[in-house]
């Protein structure tokens, strides 16, 4: 058996490689997995023990809610009604710096009350507003950056698939957490309107302003409470209804999706065409989430079975050093699986070791499952292989590449670790809400 560092060497340094001459990640990763496999699991018996391992991954109970969740924002989308309410909230923005990227980060903070999941979300903005940044003239970093980063938040904020997991594996309540993320969700939103403002008005080229019409204050409340309003009626079906125990996530999610469906045909947007092109779009996009899914935790497998991923971990697991530095090199553990790694991986093989590390120091494991979603949040954004950066590359024109990805997504990176490093400083950022709810 080969040395853990060796291991990881080779198999990220294959994948790599096989992504720089032009193969697709997908592709990239299903190649170094089956070469690994036939190499160390038998041949064909190694081969048919991928099939299942590849199954098993994909029917974890996770993922049910996932096609729900995007098939709501697909009808949200097709219905006409998540342009009106982006329009809605484009009103309520006035002549500032990048106002397309300040929507962006409105929009993916509404919209993460729809979708819960970061790669749907990430689909969802950047069909819509990158067309819009683009005739604009915004730059490639100020196009792409806005939408991945506001993406990232379905992860943050209710209802948060990556919560029910997370809690049942570190058996925390679910809606504790849930309650948890939402005041860090809206300082990450608040961190990334920040920097958008603030590189704008020092680089004005890379978000041109342009004319924007007046709107009377009367008009802004009417849009708000015909488009923006109801969102507070579908949240309540897909969050409210899980933390009052009366629906489980899947059903939630089917509420919700039913919800979504009342409330386009409330405006009179339902149609035979509408619909069957949500569906059609969300099979569609579930099936590339899915598949990227699959390929990347089969390898993760290998990566895992070679040693390469125990080597990783055991670089801070005999710290003997002060409780919070622990807890700071667990972070940094986290961030860097996160650059290879997949999240089901990562929790796998990181919760059972850290749970009871967290308990045995006193700290509050509420707030240990926040910054380690935001780690996870992060994870999906992380070059080089980050999930979300290949959703916005397939989504993106012919002229962007994966390296303005990657470019793009690093400025919403440093504000993530701000967010971490105020909520590690102060824990009430995370655990105020569900101290008063108990």
């Amino acid at each position: 058996m080969i040395e853990g560092w060796v291991a990881l060497l080779l198999i990220m340094g294959s994948c790599i490689a096989l992504m720089f001459i032009g193969m697709p990640v997908v592709f990239s990763f299903l190649t170094v997995t089956m070469v690994g496999v036939i190499l160390l699991w038998g041949g064909q018996s190694g081969l048919e023990q991928l099939v299942l391992s590849i199954f098993d991954t994909l029917s974890t109970f996770s993922f049910i809610p996932l096609p729900l969740f995007i098939l709501m924002g697909e009808l949200m989308f097709n219905s006409g009604l998540a342009s009106d309410m982006i329009d809605a909230l484009d009103k309520w923005i006035g002549r500032v710096p990048g106002r397309l990227g300040l929507l962006a980060v409105g929009a993916g903070t509404m919209f993460s009350t729809l979708t819960g999941s970061s790669m749907s979300s990430v689909a969802m903005l950047g069909s819509t507003l990158v067309p819009q940044m683009r005739e604009r003239n915004y730059g490639k970093l100020m196009t792409l950056g806005p939408i991945l980063g506001s993406g990232g938040l379905a992860m943050m904020i209710p209802p948060s698939g990556m919560a029910v997991l997370i809690g049942a594996l570190a058996e925390v309540s679910i809606g504790d957490l849930w309650m948890a993320i939402v005041i860090p969700g809206l300082l990450m939103a608040f961190l990334y309107a920040s920097y958008i403002i603030i590189t704008c008005k020092l680089k004005p080229a890379i978000a041109p302003p342009y004319p924007v019409s007046s709107t009377t204050l009367s008009d802004k409340i009417v849009s708000s409470l015909k488009y923006i309003l109801p969102l507070g009626g579908i949240f309540f079906l897909v969050v409210g209804l899980i933390i009052f125990g009366i629906a489980t996530p899947s059903e939630s999610a089917a509420a919700g999706t039913f919800g979504c469906i009342i409330l386009s045909a409330a405006h009179g947007r339902v149609n035979w065409n509408m619909f069957k092109k949500s569906v059609l779009n969300s099979a569609q996009i579930a099936g590339m989430v899915l598949i990227i899914i699959a390929g990347a935790g089969a390898f993760s497998q290998i990566l895992a079975f070679t040693g390469g991923s125990k080597f990783l971990i055991g670089l801070a697991t005999e710290l003997p050093v002060a409780p919070i530095v622990i807890i700071i090199a667990m972070q940094v553990i986290l961030i860097f699986l996160g650059m290879f790694m997949t999240i089901m991986a990562i929790l796998m093989i990181t919760i059972p070791l850290f749970m009871p590390v967290i308990l045995s120091l006193g700290f509050d494991p509420i707030w240990f499952c926040v910054l380690f979603m935001l780690n996870m949040e992060m994870g999906t954004t992380s070059p080089p292989f980050g999930l979300s950066l290949f959703v916005m590359k397939s989504l993106a024109p012919d002229d962007v590449t994966i390296g303005d990805c990657y470019r793009a997504a690093l400025p919403f990176l440093g504000c993530d670790l701000i967010a971490m490093a105020l909520i590690i400083a102060f824990p009430v950022v995370a655990l105020w809400l569900p101290s008063i709810a108990r």
